[in-house]
C-alpha cells in the first residue's frame, strides 16, 4: 500500500481528527514496540486505516494515553494503545515495506532498496507465527503481480491490478474469521485496485519519460502517443475506473458490522478517497497541489 488512504480534513469533526491521530501514533508506537525503530520509517496512513476498520467491528474499548515521543517531545500525544489490530497492522506495515523495498530492487537495482530489504528482512524474523502463512501469500501474490508487470501484453488493467487487489482483500478479511470476512474482502479487494490505479495515474508521467512499466500506459496507449496527448485522452476513464472502485468500497462498507468510529471510516471511503482523487487529477481546490 502507498498511503494514499486518508480521511478529509475538511470534512472531518475534531475528535474524529484526534481519534485517527491516536491510532497513527499507536501503530508509531506498536512497530517500534512489536518490531523495532528502524522499520518506523515507513509507517503509513493505509495501515492506520487497516487497524481503524478492524477494531470498529470489535466490541473492545479503545483505551487511550498521552505520550511524548522523540519527534514531538513538546508537547504530549494521544495515543491508541494495547490493541491487537494495531500490533496486526504494524505487522502489515513492515512486510508491506520490505516487499515494496525489493520490487525497487527490481524496478531500478536501487541501493536504498538493497540496504533498507536488508535491515526489513531482519525485522520480519519477528514475525508472529500465526502469521507466517500472511508472509508467504504476501510473496507470492506480489511476486504474481512482477510477473504480470513484466510480461504485460494483452492482459487488461483488470487483470494486471488482480494480485494486488486480491492482496489487500486477503490483508483485510484474514486477521480474524467472523460474519464481516466476506464484505472486508470485496471492500479490500476493490479499495486495493483503487490504490493500484490511482499509484498508477500518479506516476503516469515520471514512468513514461523513464520508459518504467506503467499499467495504465501500458494496457490504453495503443498509438504511444506522448505524456500530455494520451493522459488528456484517457484521463476520464482512469476517472470512471477510480470512482467504480470507490463506490464499491462504499457498498461493502455498508454492510459492515460496525461498533465504533463510524463517522470516522465513513469520512475516509466518502469523502478521502475522492479528495485524493481530486489531488492526484489536479482539479478543482486542489490544482496545482502535490499529491501527499
Amino acid at each position: 500500500m502507498f498511503g494514499y488512504v486518508t480521511p478529509c480534513k475538511m470534512e472531518l469533526k475534531i475528535k474524529d481528527y484526534e481519534k485517527f491521530r491516536g491510532y497513527y501514533c499507536g501503530l508509531c508506537k506498536s512497530i517500534k514496540n512489536n518490531i523495532g525503530n528502524i522499520p518506523r520509517m515507513s509507517l503509513n496512513y493505509d495501515m492506520t486505516f487497516l487497524a481503524i476498520l478492524l477494531d470498529s467491528l470489535s466490541d473492545d474499548r479503545i483505551t487511550y494515553i498521552k505520550q511524548r515521543c522523540s519527534i514531538h517531545g513538546l508537547k504530549k500525544k494521544i495515543i491508541v494503545t494495547n490493541n491487537p489490530y494495531l500490533e496486526y497492522a504494524a505487522f502489515c506495515n513492515t512486510a508491506l515495506s520490505y516487499y515494496k523495498f525489493v520490487d525497487n530492487i527490481n524496478d531500478d537495482n536501487s541501493i536504498k532498496g538493497r540496504i533498507f530489504s536488508l535491515l526489513f528482512k531482519g525485522y520480519l524474523k519477528k514475525t508472529p507465527s500465526k502469521l507466517k502463512g500472511h508472509l508467504a501469500y504476501m510473496e507470492n501474490t506480489l511476486n504474481q503481480l512482477y510477473k504480470l508487470e513484466t510480461n504485460p501484453e494483452n492482459n487488461s488493467i483488470d487483470y494486471i491490478s488482480h494480485p494486488f487487489a486480491e492482496l489487500t482483500g486477503f490483508i483485510l478479511s484474514s486477521y480474524e474469521n467472523n460474519k464481516n470476512k466476506n464484505n472486508l474482502y470485496w471492500l479490500g479487494y476493490n479499495l486495493g485496485k483503487w490504490i493500484y490505479i490511482i499509484d498508477a495515474w500518479d506516476d503516469l508521467e515520471k514512468d513514461m519519460t523513464n520508459k518504467k512499466f506503467n499499467v495504465i500506459n501500458s494496457c490504453f496507449n495503443d498509438d504511444n502517443l506522448s505524456y500530455s496527448e494520451f493522459s488528456k485522452q484517457i484521463e476520464a476513464k482512469v476517472d470512471f475506473i477510480l470512482g467504480t472502485c470507490a463506490a464499491q468500497c462504499m457498498h461493502f462498507f455498508e454492510n459492515l458490522s460496525l461498533k465504533k468510529n463510524e463517522d470516522l471510516l465513513y469520512n475516509i471511503l466518502q469523502y478521502g478517497l475522492l479528495e485524493k482523487m481530486d489531488k492526484v487529477f489536479k482539479r478543482g481546490v486542489c490544482k496545482n497541489e502535490k499529491s501527499i
